[in-house]
Formats: C-alpha cells, sequence, structure tokens
C-alpha cells in the first residue's frame, strides 16, 4: 500500500494590509494533506477561491485552524465552514480557534457554530488531535490579538508554523521540525507593529537548525526586496535551505 505523502499548498502568500487590500499576493491561507488528513490554515480573503482554483475540495477537510482573529487570517472562515459542511447538511470537521475569535469581536457566526462536529479553544501550551495528526500551541505570540503558532507532528513528520508575532528571545525555543515555516512580514525590525523581520527570521533559522525554512506572509517591504533572492543569500548564510513561498507552491515533504 503506497503511503500518502505530507503536503502544504499556499493558497497565499500576502502579509499586512496593504499587500492583501490590493490583492498583490493571494491571502488564502494554506491546505496541509498530512498523510491524507485535510487541514485548512489561516483562510483568509479568497481562500474559497483559491481552494477550488487549484480543485482542492472543502468537503474533505477535517480542521480548520485559526492562528488569530485578523482579517487577513480569518476572513473566510465563515464560509469555509459552509463549504466543509455543504451548508450545514453535513456535521463534520472540527474548528480549531483562539477565545478571543469566538467572544468579543467574534469572526465565526454563532448560526454556524452547530455545522461542525466540534469547536475548540485553542489556549498556551495546548495539545489537539485530528485523525492521525497532533499538534500543539506551545506559546501564545506577542501580537495585539491572542494569537498562537502551531507544531505539527504525523506519524512521520514533525513540523511547525511560526505565525505573526513580535520577536522575543524564547521563541525559537517553542518550535522545533525538519521543516520550519515563518510568517516574514517586514525587512527590517524596528516598525511599530508586532511582526517578524527577515534578521529575525534568520535568527530563528539559526537556532533551529531545521533541514527547510519556508518564508511566507510577506509584506510590501519584503516583497519589495524579491523574497525569493533574499531566500537565496539566506541559505548561504545558513546552511539550511531556505524558500520563498509563491502563491499556490505545493511542498512535498
Amino acid at each position: 500500500m503506497v503511503e500518502t505523502p505530507d503536503i502544504i499548498v499556499f493558497l497565499g502568500t500576502a502579509g499586512a494590509r496593504v499587500m492583501v487590500t490590493n490583492q498583490i499576493l493571494a491571502s488564502g491561507g494554506a491546505w496541509l494533506n498530512l498523510g491524507g488528513t485535510q487541514i485548512l490554515v489561516d483562510p483568509g480573503p479568497g481562500c474559497l477561491i483559491q481552494a477550488v482554483k487549484r480543485k482542492l475540495d472543502p468537503t474533505k477537510l477535517r480542521a480548520i485552524l485559526l492562528s488569530h482573529k485578523h482579517l487577513d487570517h480569518s476572513n473566510d472562515i465563515n464560509i469555509m465552514i459552509e463549504a466543509m459542511t455543504e451548508g450545514g447538511r453535513k456535521h463534520r470537521g472540527i474548528v480549531f480557534a483562539p477565545g478571543d475569535a469566538l467572544t468579543h469581536s467574534s469572526v465565526i457566526f454563532s448560526y454556524l457554530r452547530s455545522f461542525s462536529e466540534d469547536i475548540k479553544i485553542l489556549t498556551e501550551g495546548g495539545s489537539y488531535f485530528v485523525n492521525g495528526v497532533s499538534f500543539k500551541t506551545p506559546v501564545r505570540h506577542q501580537h495585539p490579538v491572542e494569537t498562537y503558532g502551531f507544531v505539527f507532528e504525523t506519524p512521520n513528520h514533525t513540523f511547525s508554523w511560526i505565525t505573526d508575532s513580535q520577536y522575543f528571545d524564547k521563541l525559537p525555543d517553542y518550535y522545533r521540525g525538519e521543516v520550519i515555516i515563518i510568517n516574514v512580514v517586514r525587512l527590517a525590525p524596528g516598525a511599530p507593529v508586532a511582526h517578524l523581520s527577515l534578521p529575525e527570521a534568520r535568527l530563528i533559522i539559526e537556532k533551529i537548525k531545521p533541514k527547510t525554512a519556508i518564508l511566507t506572509h510577506f509584506g510590501m517591504t519584503m516583497w519589495r526586496a524579491k523574497p525569493w533572492e533574499l531566500a537565496k543569500r539566506l541559505t548561504e548564510e545558513t546552511g539550511v535551505s531556505v524558500i520563498a513561498a509563491r502563491d499556490g507552491m505545493r511542498f512535498e515533504f
């Protein structure tokens, strides 16, 4: 029997408001197929369109993960719950979200909350399971709203996604795996926004030393600097294979 590989499809690589509102890059989040268990991460604006365009079937989803409630991550969560459950006719899938995405200024409509099999609240240090896949939210990030990154474990691979956060000294210590995905909005640190910059991404890569690091969620300064060239330079400087994600890129472990 042939095993189903672990695959990530990037439905969008845009970060920051200018990139998203102008759709300079797509902003649909990412679709994970981990040994046949299909999981959607951060369904931002255009997620449904990007998924259908790439012939990905929302009714096959087993879970939707929301790292935080900012619109570039959550805008399409309601339509993706509708699509996953066929308008609520099929009681399927689990929705995982931080508590503040469901309470104050909720981004998930109340009438949709009974459509999925369950809604689980993400917490710092939490452990969760979907079929044969487990994931953890090891630390609350330093971001204006409640935000978590993910450490995924499948039967064959361990990888992490470091979502939006201001850099702090222990941040790399919470993440591990052969592949690290990092949201890198800024080219340089110091802006009054709680996002990672390219030099901070380099610190993370050098500390974790994964086999592969994937940069994504680019703001305008990163995009103007040509992230594919920046990734090539980081590969040479760190000895780690660094990739700049592209809209629609399919990464197979």
